[in-house]
């Protein structure tokens, strides 16, 4: 079982199709993350309010690459399939940014596969995040830069 999707859409995205597509006979377990936004971050000054994703021109294939890469270290034997698929653009509090479906033949793989596929994701995949907090401050996530300063352009 491979890759079977992986996409960086500004659509909103849908969980259960995702574990549909990796479901199957050979799957002796499923494990799902969905990532949601928050109304919080420790960075912001207050509540937040939204998150506007951007990304790299590149990020849907760059997406890809890294899980196919990911899956020929840790999945030689081919029994795994996984569904990933990252938000851009802007949502709301309660909106899903990320969802990772993985499916193998026992579970303590299915945990750790997609553990290491959101982590990946998380420190690999060029998009950015700029919050916005109910103060209307706008800020890059993780990055330390407000959004109203010199230094607060898009990187």
């Amino acid at each position: 079982m491979p890759l079977l999707h992986s996409a960086v859409t500004d659509r909103p995205l849908d969980a259960d199709a995702h574990v549909a597509l990796v479901s199957g006979a050979r799957a002796g377990a499923l494990v799902t993350f969905t990532g949601m936004i928050r109304d919080h971050d420790p960075e912001a000054e207050g509540e937040v309010t939204g998150i506007d994703y951007s990304h790299h021109p590149d990020a849907d294939a760059l997406l890809a690459r890294m899980v196919e890469r990911l899956l020929a270290e840790r999945d030689p034997s081919g029994a795994a399939a996984v569904a990933v698929s990252h938000r851009v653009g802007h949502l709301e509090v309660g909106e899903l940014a990320l969802v990772c479906c993985v499916a193998t033949p026992h579970r303590a793989e299915a945990f750790a596969l997609c553990a290491e596929v959101v982590e990946v994701i998380k420190a690999e995949l060029p998009i950015w995040k700029h919050q916005t907090e109910a103060s209307g401050r706008k800020v890059w996530s993780q990055l330390g830069l407000d959004a109203g300063s010199a230094d607060g352009e898009r990187p």
